[in-house]
């Protein structure tokens, strides 16, 4: 016998060795491709029924999609040509397929003459876990990613409309990091970019004293009172306060300069020119700027473009919700929370569009201060092609209908549905005060319910154990527009009760 043949020429004993030394499984096969017998080693195939297999073809034990490659295989052992390792999938019943990779070898002679190939296999599941961990990294890296990208739209969008002039200085070397237009536009300002220069040039020579005495205080307590300084053209008296902020172990400090004299034509014209001045209309962002009602001022190219308007002017003078918002109440719970907070990020809802297309979306906003009263600010984002987080619980209603229907004949129809309608009931709550944030008047407004009611139904569920943020919940106020799940509140928006 040749060398090669010598090779190949293993008894059923030795194949089984094999096993232990160089593969995590052994099939041994006829002539016909059926398992004439399986061997593995380890815990990590336990979930492959190898007896099962016994006089079964081998073909059937993967799946649909590999098996041209055993066919492949068996076919080159067949022939005679250089064996290759082949990726297989093998099919577990109740369970997620297992890969393995295969090399097939005819066998020449040993214990056993039904014996015409032997396949030796290598677990490639640690390899698959491998790689699912590699992919999820990457996906917690995407969404970081957009959380940074979203995160950093806001601040820009929060610094440049700001009417006060604001300055991020370095605390160590008191030189400006970035600036806001209101800051580039100070009077005797030059026309080079306030970033890169020396804080104390921005005043007269006077002030040095009181501005180090400032900035000395706030890196030591990390905020002190506003002190009056001059400017460096000597005629423009300014209020100046700073707050002091870390990052990446490094001190910040974020100085305000407010004009005691501010000239302004309009409050709301210069607003609206600030926010022009930033690229407002041109922003990949839809973004709306709008009185303390709601009621549109202005809005930019991509919101007219996802509410599905020709022309931005159609959008002014009109109500946001109009085109914001699953239901009625979402705009006034927004602007409910904005006038507590001062600023909202991350509120999720949809966006309605003029020939009713709906996009999810997601809206950070902020109040403007300007003398003549408050504005509000809104960054609308469209995330309905945003990866998805990590993985969710298995749906509660979902679940529960299986649970459900098994009671048909043994128990009442009414029972059944008045099982179900609680269990929907307590889901839109826990959604309403997840929308909220926990504030209990603007939940019973968005299900339009009365407060009291709403908190029979949190006793009820055994809810009422968070803090609730209701700014006037010992004085049992309804909301406004509130009312009982029969007479009051807004129709469409009441929940299945």
């Amino acid at each position: 016998m040749s060398t090669r043949s010598s090779a190949y020429a293993i008894d059923l004993h030795t194949a089984m060795r094999l096993v232990e030394t160089s593969s995590d499984l052994i099939v041994l096969l006829d002539s016909d491709g059926r398992v004439v017998d399986a061997a593995a080693q380890g815990s990590g195939l336990a979930r492959l029924d190898l007896r099962a297999w016994k006089g079964r073809p081998w073909i059937e034990t993967v799946t649909a999609e590999t098996r041209p490659k055993i066919e492949s295989s068996l076919a080159e052992a067949r022939v005679g040509t250089s064996a290759r390792w082949r990726q297989v999938n093998h099919m577990v019943p109740g369970g997620e397929d297992v890969p393995m990779l295969y090399m097939t070898v005819p066998s020449q002679g040993g214990g056993r003459s039904e014996v015409t190939w032997v396949a030796f296999g290598r677990d490639l599941q640690p390899m698959a876990a491998l790689q699912r961990r590699l992919v999820e990294a990457q996906q917690t890296m995407e969404r970081d990613y957009w959380r940074y990208r979203e995160a950093d739209t806001r601040y820009r969008h929060l610094l440049h409309s700001s009417h006060e002039a604001l300055l991020l200085v370095d605390g160590q070397s008191q030189r400006v990091v970035e600036s806001n237009p209101a800051a580039e536009s100070l009077p005797g300002r030059q026309r080079t970019p306030l970033a890169g220069s020396a804080l104390p040039s921005l005043f007269a020579e006077g002030s040095a004293e009181a501005l180090q005495s400032l900035l000395a205080a706030t890196r030591t307590v990390g905020k002190r009172d506003a002190v009056r300084l001059m400017l460096a053209d000597g005629a423009t008296p300014v209020t100046v306060s700073a707050t002091l902020f870390r990052q990446d172990q490094l001190p910040f400090l974020l100085v305000r300069l407010l004009l005691d004299s501010p000239v302004r034509a309009s409050a709301e014209t210069s607003a609206l020119a600030r926010l022009h001045a930033v690229h407002f209309s041109q922003s990949a962002d839809a973004l709306v700027y709008t009185d303390a009602q709601g009621r549109i001022l202005a809005v930019n190219r991509a919101f007219a473009l996802m509410a599905q308007l020709s022309a931005e002017e159609q959008a002014r003078g009109e109500m946001l919700d109009r085109w914001l918002g699953r239901t009625g109440v979402e705009l006034s719970v927004l602007v409910t929370n904005l006038r507590q907070r001062g600023s909202v990020g991350l509120f999720t809802t949809t966006l309605r569009g003029e020939f009713g297309a709906s996009i999810d979306v997601e809206i950070s906003a902020s109040v403007l201060a300007l003398p003549d009263g408050q504005r509000l600010a809104f960054a609308i984002r469209d995330v309905s092609r945003r990866l998805q987080g990590e993985e969710r619980a298995p749906d509660r209603v979902s679940r529960s209908v299986g649970e459900l229907t098994e009671l048909v004949g043994r128990v009442p129809l009414k029972d059944i549905v008045s099982e179900t309608t609680d269990l929907i009931e307590q889901l839109c709550i826990e959604a309403a005060l997840q929308m909220t944030q926990g504030n209990r008047a603007s939940a019973a407004q968005l299900l339009g319910l009365s407060r009291q009611s709403l908190y029979v139904k949190l006793n009820r569920f055994g809810l009422s154990g968070g803090a609730a943020t209701d700014p006037d919940e010992d004085r049992g106020n309804e909301p406004a527009g509130g009312g009982n799940g029969a007479n009051g509140g807004t129709p469409h928006a009441r929940a299945p009760m």
